[in-house]
C-alpha cells in the first residue's frame, strides 16, 4: 500500500490525496460546478496507481462535497451555505407569527426555503411510529410526508404521522398549505397545547434512495432524526421522521444547568 509519514506515523497515500483535493474545493480552487480532473490526470499529478486515486475518491465522495454523474466523472456539487437548527425552532412566538419552523429557522439565515408536499392522505402506522403515538401498529393515522429545499436544494425530507382520531376533524391538517404556523399552529388551535418536543438523532450513511432524493453522493452522511411533539395532556400527537443532509446543519441546543 502507498503510505506517506504524518505527525509520526503512516498515513495511506490515498487519504492525503482524498485530503488535499477536499481542500481545493473547500479552498475554492475547484468551485461548484468544476469537474474534478479524471483518474488519468490524478494519476500523472500525485505519481501513484489508479487504484490508489480511486480510493482517495471513494473518500472524496463521502464528504458530500462532489457528487458522480454516470459517463462525466465527479462534479463539484454547488451546496448552500450550513444553516443552523436550534433548540429554539419550536417557539410559540414563531408560529403565532405565522411562520412554520422551517420558515423562521431559513428566514433568519437569509435563505431561500420551499417545501414540496409529496403525499397527504390515510396510512397504517409505522410500528416505530405507532408505538411513539401509543397506538397499534397498523392503525390509521394521518401521513404527511414533504421534501424540504434550501435555496433550490433538497436538504431534507420529512414524514409526519398523526392519530386519526386528533386530525379528523382539522381539516387544514389534510391540505398542503395547513396555514401560518403550521401543522402545531393548527393543532394548538384545536386545543392541543405542546409541552415539549423530545428529538432522537442518529448520523449514518444515506441509502441508495436517500441518496438519491437528496442530490447526495451514494453513501454520504445524513442524519436521522425522530421527533415526538407531547402535549400538556402528555399525548404524543405527531411523530415526525426526518432525514438530513449532514452537510447542511448544525446543531445548536441550550441545556439548562440548573434542575
Amino acid at each position: 500500500m502507498e503510505t506517506a509519514v504524518g505527525e509520526g506515523r503512516a498515513v495511506p497515500r490515498y487519504v492525503q490525496i482524498a485530503e488535499d483535493i477536499v481542500q481545493q474545493i473547500r479552498g475554492g480552487v475547484l468551485k461548484p460546478g468544476d469537474m474534478v480532473p479524471s483518474e488519468s490526470e490524478l494519476v500523472d499529478r500525485y505519481n501513484v496507481s489508479g487504484g490508489t486515486i480511486r480510493k482517495a475518491m471513494v473518500e472524496v465522495r463521502a464528504s458530500g462535497l462532489v457528487e458522480t454523474r454516470h459517463g462525466k466523472g465527479s462534479i463539484v456539487r454547488d451546496r448552500p451555505p450550513v444553516r443552523h437548527r436550534s433548540s429554539d425552532r419550536f417557539r410559540r412566538s414563531h408560529r403565532q407569527g405565522g411562520k412554520a419552523a422551517y420558515l423562521a429557522e431559513s428566514a433568519q439565515s437569509g435563505a431561500t426555503a420551499k417545501v414540496s408536499v409529496l403525499y397527504i392522505g390515510p396510512m397504517e402506522a409505522p410500528e416505530d411510529a405507532a408505538e411513539r403515538l401509543g397506538v397499534a401498529a397498523g392503525t390509521q393515522v394521518l401521513a404527511r410526508r414533504r421534501l424540504y429545499f434550501r435555496n433550490g436544494t433538497p436538504v431534507e425530507t420529512a414524514s409526519s404521522y398523526l392519530p386519526w382520531d386528533v386530525v379528523k376533524d382539522i381539516p387544514e391538517l389534510f391540505a398542503e398549505n395547513p396555514g401560518g404556523g403550521g401543522i402545531y399552529a393548527r393543532l394548538e388551535d384545536h386545543g392541543h397545547e405542546f409541552a415539549e418536543f423530545v428529538e432522537t438523532l442518529q448520523a449514518r450513511p444515506a441509502s441508495k434512495a436517500e441518496a438519491s432524493e437528496l442530490a447526495l453522493s451514494p453513501g454520504a452522511p445524513v442524519v436521522h432524526l425522530i421527533r415526538e411533539a407531547r402535549t400538556t395532556e402528555g399525548r404524543v400527537v405527531e411523530v415526525c421522521d426526518t432525514l438530513m443532509a449532514a452537510d447542511q446543519f448544525v446543531f445548536e441546543y441550550r441545556i439548562p444547568a440548573a434542575d
